[in-house]
């Protein structure tokens, strides 16, 4: 876990190289980071493999993602890329709309009994079930693999119940990104929007309202509860009580932070919330407000660094609080699965491709060309990583992030916890529903779930 400064200050250099070309993000964004855009390949549209010459017939497995924009074409890159470097397998890549589109195609798939082999997606309930299959014995069998060399706190969210049955394939963290230009005009610097009060004060300082309307906005955090969630734990905020079974989203903590979120966004008007629409695409609304000069920055994915233009933006952590500290957003590992009803050669299949794709170098050109988290602390040694670092700043932001980061929150009522949460955040951020009204709903929803669990 992210407990040993040493390991923390490699794996931040690392993470240094990780970024170029990226659309999750998540939480993406991973985004997503994590992460779909207006070049996004269609849902279930299948990349074309390429064709890799073989003594025997090779093993031909399916690998779903909903990943789009430039993700989408570096992780064709990849795919391209294991299909010619050997003979015994060969990857076709169907596009997805987002991860949410993956998992209820994954659904109806497995009810079916056609399932693909490779998927990027994760669902503990549905592990515990018996949906996916248990990878230990591939990765033992797989020397290669070399889960050591894995960044623990990734690898270890891909376990349940102590075994594992996920593989991290990169890591997100959401970050701030902002017009140099936007702060420049108001003479300010990251260093001067360290708190979410100080970033609240700047952010009035650069609205600008025309004829009762604001036309330029101070800032864009991204729609949903992620962002809300991290700004919360930065109180010191969590989701259940030490002994698991109080669900505690009706703190102070917490109705205090969303409370604040809600002033910001439907009263002072100084940030706003692009939500709904197709896959990603309320995501990619809010990168081009800043990309075209109608707001002053957003609070998006490490994955979102591929598509940005660092000649007018930049990044900087998310701030902490007045009186508290630094922030602590959560740091998780975007995962991959193979579902039991594959076969056993599939179940192979899909594990050297896995094992290909999170190796040294491709887990750093991954990290270089989105922005998002290399798995491997070798990274740090690719060349091309310490290369890219010294010329993109950038990119060292998600890893320093990551060093003080939160980790993801494990719903044991498979989702029920994050759907109430879900919930309350569009009421607060879309309906203007008080965030004291939203969050003692959204807890009485939950608690009920968590004591049915219990009984």
């Amino acid at each position: 876990m992210l407990t040993n400064k040493k390991w923390i200050a490699a794996v931040m250099v690392s993470s240094f190289v990780l970024l170029s070309a990226c659309g999750a993000k998540n939480d993406a964004k991973s985004a997503g980071s994590p992460d779909a855009s207006e070049s996004q390949a269609p849902a279930s549209q299948t990349t074309e493999a390429s064709e890799s010459p073989s003594a025997a017939e090779p093993v031909t497995i399916e690998f779903w993602y909903g990943l789009g924009g430039k993700l989408g074409e570096n992780m064709k890159t990849l795919i391209d890329k294991f299909n010619s470097s050997q003979s015994e397998v060969i990857v076709k890549g169907v596009v997805q709309a987002d991860y949410s589109e993956t998992e209820k195609k994954l659904q109806a798939a497995i009810a079916a009994g056609n399932v693909p082999a490779a998927v990027l997606t994760s669902n503990v309930d549905w592990a515990r079930k018996g949906y996916f299959a248990q990878i230990d014995d591939l990765i033992a069998a797989q020397p290669d693999f070399n889960p050591g060399d894995m960044v623990q706190t990734f690898l270890d969210q891909g376990k349940v119940d102590g075994k594992q049955y996920f593989i991290p394939m990169y890591g997100t963290t959401q970050v701030m990104y902002y017009s140099k230009e936007a702060l420049e005009k108001q003479n300010l610097k990251a260093e001067d929007l360290k708190t979410w009060e100080a970033l609240a004060e700047a952010a009035k300082k650069m609205t600008v309202k025309e004829g009762g309307k604001t036309s330029f906005y101070g800032w864009e955090p991204m729609w949903g509860k992620d962002n809300m969630m991290d700004a919360v734990f930065a109180k010191g905020g969590s989701v259940l009580s030490a002994d698991g079974k109080t669900v505690t989203i009706d703190t102070p903590e917490w109705i205090d932070t969303w409370e604040m979120f809600r002033k910001w966004i439907h009263e002072d008007k100084i940030m706003r919330i692009h939500s709904g629409g197709q896959g990603w695409e309320y995501w990619y609304k809010t990168i081009d407000d800043v990309m075209k000069g109608n707001a002053a920055g957003y609070t998006g994915s490490s994955g979102d660094q591929g598509d940005l233009d660092f000649t007018k933006l930049a990044a900087m952590e998310q701030p902490g609080w007045e009186g508290v500290g630094a922030g602590k957003p959560v740091a998780e590992a975007i995962l991959a699965s193979i579902p039991e009803k594959a076969s056993d050669e599939q179940k192979k299949a899909a594990f050297k491709w896995f094992s290909f794709f999170s190796n040294t170098e491709n887990t750093a050109f991954w990290s270089m060309n989105t922005g998002y988290i290399a798995v491997r602390q070798s990274a740090i040694e690719d060349p091309a990583f310490k290369a890219f670092s010294e010329t993109n700043p950038q990119s060292k932001v998600p890893l320093m992030q990551a060093a003080h980061g939160s980790s993801p929150f494990k719903d044991p009522t498979g989702g029920k916890i994050n759907d109430a949460l879900k919930i309350a955040a569009d009421n607060v951020q879309i309906s203007n529903m008080p965030a004291a009204q939203a969050l003692k709903e959204a807890q009485e929803t939950a608690q009920k779930a968590l004591d049915k669990l219990q009984k």
